[in-house]
């Protein structure tokens, strides 16, 4: 009975150890607070980064509407002006 006791502490005693040294290698208090922080940096930029891809989509379609204009002007096919281009496409 003795024994038993003794081998049960030691096993005990083993296992913290290996606990302590997991929660010293991997700090998961620490590891779910970054985590928590990056989520809410990312919740309260939202906006920032919709107006930013608002601006670079807006930026891209007006781009492409020069080239449309531009393709349109410089060729002598007159079917191509206009909205026959955007159905081409």
């Amino acid at each position: 009975m003795q024994e038993a006791i003794q081998d049960n502490l030691r096993r005990m005693k083993n296992f913290m150890g290996f606990a302590k040294g997991f929660i010293i290698r991997k700090n998961p208090v620490r590891t779910f607070a970054e985590n928590f922080l990056a989520v809410l940096k990312n919740m309260f930029s939202i906006t920032q980064k919709r107006k930013l891809a608002r601006y670079r989509l807006s930026a891209t379609m007006y781009k492409l509407q020069k080239y449309e204009e531009t393709i349109a002007a410089n060729n002598e096919h007159t079917f191509l002006r206009g909205n026959k281009l955007n159905e081409m496409r």
